[in-house]
């Protein structure tokens, strides 16, 4: 089979190719070829041996051995090979098969570029066929919309104002019943943390911003949240191929947290709102270095049980497994401080997944493949069998997952596949188990 054989109806997508032409086709393609890519796509096209070893790394070829169409040596073929042998001359038919392969039969995840020979990047090539897939107005339509919204209000739900601020104040308000004292400083100048989250917090899952409210009280530490947009670090900007919404969403962030002179960024658990703001959105608005330090919750978290600054009043039962988040551990090296917290925080063995660490199998969600939305969740949990296999061989109950996606993602599988397991933010287990007020 090929894309063509399992096309999926999407009102974004089709009403997208409904307005091109050959011509405009050819002219972005080329622009953005001659214009933002250089000698590692030219590379790449060129050096491609067909060995077929990236196969048994992508979770799709994996949970289809029988179809090689979903290798990423074929993706690739069938997108930007395509594009590069006839020099943009394409149908927008076939640009249709082109931008749901991209955006839904690949997780950006690059667990590939560690089992090809001569590191092809399959996760840059994909970006760069998103990237001519917005420049020609076709993208899916969940995922467009959640753009829309990062376009008109800097957060990717929608979120007003006045409802961010409400939301913290209340947060607030419950956490002081347990934690008297406790306040979630809003613009205070100088902290030394900077605390942002992703809109999905704010919108659905409240209870992570008082559980980070309550660990930093207990810690003790000098922080703040900003009150003014920009305190969204999610980016599905970067993921719809829109660069340039994806630069004006990083200097948002980091404008904010210079407004407020504070000395560091903690990111909330999320892996690729991390990767956004420390290797892609800050890259764009031509930062060599962000001009603000910033770190994942897992590093923060890590920082404060060393210091001590974390009690525990109890462990959490194990035994436990973990997830590794492409963006936080492919991309930043953070697997053996995520294990050595969560030796610290649970009473019992971690069993590890066949593939762990910088090799793990992505959680099928990233990428913003979870965000296409329903028309292709069949598609992502089809291609999530390879990593329930293995979630399910380990015959534990818990998975620790440290990013929003991941959750999203394993959820879901676990839904499909029968798994029986729950999954935990490491900001779940440490509030569960630290010391309290009595």
């Amino acid at each position: 089979m090929g894309i063509a054989d399992r096309l999926i109806e999407d009102v974004g997508l089709r009403g997208g190719v409904s307005k091109l032409t050959p011509e405009q086709i050819q002219k972005t393609v080329n622009a953005v070829i001659s214009g933002e890519t250089g000698a590692k796509l030219k590379a790449y096209a060129e050096t491609c041996m067909r060995c077929g070893l990236c196969a048994q790394a992508c979770h799709f070829s994996q949970s289809h051995p029988d179809d090689p169409s979903y290798t990423p040596a074929a993706k690739v073929q069938a997108t930007m090979g395509v594009l590069l042998k006839t020099g943009g001359k394409v149908s927008p038919e076939f640009i249709y098969g082109m931008a749901q392969l991209a955006y839904t039969e690949c997780n950006l995840c690059r667990r590939c570029v560690h089992y090809c020979p001569i590191g092809i990047d399959t996760g840059y090539i994909m970006s760069t066929v998103r990237r001519i897939c917005h420049k020609l107005g076709v993208t899916p339509q969940y995922i467009q919309d959640t753009a829309h919204s990062h376009s008109a209000t800097f957060n990717q739900m929608w979120v007003k104002d006045d409802e961010w601020t409400d939301t913290l104040m209340w947060q607030e308000d419950e956490a002081r019943e347990e934690f008297p004292g406790l306040r979630i400083p809003l613009d205070k100048e100088g902290a030394d943390i900077y605390y942002s989250v992703i809109a999905p917090e704010p919108k659905f899952r409240t209870q992570l911003i008082y559980q980070a409210a309550a660990i930093m009280h207990a810690a003790g530490v000098d922080w703040t949240m900003p009150s003014e947009p920009g305190w969204d670090n999610s980016d599905m900007c970067m993921f719809t191929g829109d660069f340039e919404m994806m630069g004006r969403l990083k200097r948002k962030h980091f404008e904010s947290a210079q407004k407020l002179k504070v000395k560091r960024i903690v990111m909330g658990e999320c892996g690729h709102a991390f990767r956004s703001v420390y290797d892609m959105g800050n890259r764009w608005v031509a930062w060599k270095m962000y001009p603000v330090p910033v770190i994942h919750s897992i590093e923060f978290f890590w920082e404060l049980m060393k210091q001590g600054k974390i009690k525990l009043a109890k462990k959490y039962p194990g035994p436990v497994t973990v997830h590794d988040p492409c963006n936080v551990v492919r991309g930043r090296g953070h697997h053996e401080k995520l294990r050595e917290l969560v030796r610290f925080l649970v009473d019992g063995p971690i069993i590890e997944t066949a593939s762990n660490r910088e090799h793990n199998i992505c959680c099928t969600a990233g990428g913003g493949v979870i965000n296409c939305g329903p028309p292709f969740k069949n598609v992502r949990l089809d291609g999530s069998k390879a990593k329930a296999e293995e979630l399910r061989a380990t015959g534990v109950k818990t998975i620790v997952a440290p990013c929003h996606n991941c959750h999203g993602g394993l959820e879901d599988t676990v839904h499909r596949y029968k798994l029986d397991m729950h999954i935990k933010f490491l900001g779940d287990i440490i509030y569960e188990c630290m010391e309290k007020p009595s």
